[in-house]
């Protein structure tokens, strides 16, 4: 009876110490309705990441595993949990000193799942140069530095910003004053030591830039010309900046589109109800760090935001070759209007505009081809033809701001 009882406790202490740390099995049905789906391109993986993201060991509000839950459930490939470092309002509560803690827990959840969950964290200061994320980080305590002996320079930055913390644990707020002493350039030269790749945040956050514009200062525009700032976000949570996009293709830096999320996904982008997290879509060789590193680093980035594609170029006409195509051209016998079926392999509602000479029985120039569908075109060429060429405008695929991408789509005729 003793044995029995001892087994039954270790099986009971067991199952609830890998269910605390695991992100759980996710039924086919709750993954296959909110999963996000785009089709590699002819020559890269097209893999869906979230590099920003938070749990209650910064001031999120989850646990590392519900994180990696979530993502499991929206088909996101590669996922970072980027706590701030110096900010820590559940310190009182979760007091451990190791920073890199919620990626373990995180990484844990994941199991023998294919996530890739990655190092990251967020240096969080001031503006100049605001809230700074790196990830594929090697050790997040050597991005975090407390010098006893600035106590005093501390307070007095702290007195001229009373109002901002006011409400907030004095231990909290005294501690994220001493910790952003230390100059942002040099934890931000720590990250880079240890090959991270890193952005900046939220750079339109009204918190820190009241007119909401982006804007490179000085310190911004040295991190880029040392080659210490990779990417930017042009997206984060709710938020788009058309000046964020520009400071992208003008200085060589990743677009980066994030969730930030600190809730629920479920409450904030409510994928249950057709709402998707933004992410930013890499083009990698592999689903492995160094080849996901190597693509962000190399710039093979699109943002997914709401029900609108943001990239550049050289990456946009790939994705959108990949996503679009004619399925089927064929007359009937007796006209000269030709079938036409556009296939979408991708989750984005496309919204094509006609700049091709033909018109349409069935639309107007304005075609709606639906996510993971088909959209049939009743084409008037007048003359039968052996070759189709269709040139649209995609106005929800922006290449630089309210730039919008050009596409033809060509079919044999059957």
């Amino acid at each position: 009876m003793t044995n029995l009882l001892t087994i039954l406790l270790v099986l009971f202490f067991s199952l609830n110490t890998y269910s605390h740390g695991s992100a759980g099995s996710i039924p086919n049905d709750e993954t296959s309705n909110r999963a996000i789906n785009f089709p590699d391109t002819k020559q890269y993986k097209t893999l869906v990441t979230d590099l920003h993201t938070h749990s209650v060991f910064s001031d999120g509000h989850v646990w590392p595993n519900i994180r990696v839950g979530e993502a499991l459930r929206d088909g996101v490939d590669v996922l970072a949990v980027t706590e701030h470092l110096e900010y820590q309002p559940h310190r009182a509560d979760i007091p451990n000193p190791d920073r890199n803690k919620s990626f373990i827990e995180a990484k844990a959840a994941a199991g023998n799942s294919d996530i890739l969950v990655i190092n990251g964290s967020e240096i969080t200061r001031n503006m100049p140069p605001g809230h700074i994320n790196a990830v594929f980080i090697k050790d997040a305590n050597k991005l975090v530095k407390v010098d006893p002996s600035k106590e005093e320079e501390a307070q007095a930055e702290l007195a001229k910003r009373l109002d901002e913390m006011r409400g907030r644990d004095r231990k909290v707020v005294d501690f994220f004053a001493l910790a952003s002493m230390w100059p942002p350039e040099e934890a931000i030269q720590a990250a880079n030591d240890q090959d991270a790749f890193v952005f900046w945040n939220h750079p339109m956050w009204g918190s820190q830039k009241s007119d909401g514009i982006a804007e490179l200062m000085p310190m911004h525009k040295d991190l880029i010309e040392k080659g210490l700032l990779h990417g930017i976000e042009v997206v984060n949570g709710e938020g788009y900046s058309e000046e964020a996009f520009q400071i992208a293709i003008d200085n060589n830096l990743a677009v980066i589109g994030t969730s930030d999320v600190h809730n629920l996904i479920d409450w904030d982008y409510k994928p249950h109800l057709g709402g998707h997290r933004p992410v930013t879509l890499v083009f990698a060789n592999s689903k492995r760090e160094d080849s996901v590193k190597d693509a962000l680093k190399d710039r093979r980035t699109v943002i997914w935001f709401k029900n609108t594609l943001f990239g550049l170029k050289r990456n946009m006409q790939p994705l959108l070759k990949a996503s679009l195509s004619i399925e089927s051209a064929s007359y009937n016998n007796r006209t000269q209007i030709l079938g036409v079926n556009i296939k979408n392999n991708s989750d984005v509602v496309f919204l094509l505009k006609n700049k091709s000479d033909f018109t349409f029985t069935n639309s107007e120039d304005l075609v709606e081809v639906p996510a993971q569908g088909t959209k049939y075109l009743g084409v008037k060429t007048i003359t039968r033809l052996n070759l189709l060429e269709l040139d649209f405008e995609v106005l929800n695929a922006l290449e630089a701001p309210k730039v919008t991408s050009k596409l033809t789509l060509k079919k044999r005729v059957n």
